[in-house]
């Protein structure tokens, strides 16, 4: 469990990891690319799942819901070359909803492991 982050920065952190779960999945249709189907599938599916994970760790403060989001978060940014669709504005939006993912459930991660030392 995420012993040494503070409740309330879990909760930043839970809530912003579910806007951006819930941005990446309706950006095909707000940024127009959805036409593309690889990119389609994977914002949706990853989006969902981001932003079901996330808003489930708001209740439940488990350490494999952060390892699951930051695998989450480097599959999507690693997509658009894995799946094709690099230099639209689908890479962009993967590339940046990937990196919060990643770096919010790394820092969850991270702070989970590492508390910092007593006050003498």
């Amino acid at each position: 469990m995420l012993k040494s982050l503070s409740s309330n920065k879990r909760t930043v952190f839970d809530v912003v990891n579910i806007v951006t779960g819930l941005g990446l999945l309706v950006s095909p249709w707000l940024l127009s690319f959805a036409t593309e189907t690889h990119a389609v599938w994977n914002a949706s599916l990853n989006g969902a799942a981001i932003a079901v994970i996330a808003a489930a760790a708001l209740y439940a403060s488990y350490e494999r819901e952060e390892w699951v989001n930051l695998v989450l978060g480097i599959w999507t940014v690693a997509a658009p070359w894995v799946l094709d669709f690099v230099g639209e504005a689908a890479m962009w939006v993967h590339v940046v909803a990937g990196l919060i993912v990643a770096v919010l459930a790394a820092a969850s991660i991270w702070f989970s492991h590492n508390r910092p030392l007593p006050s003498v």
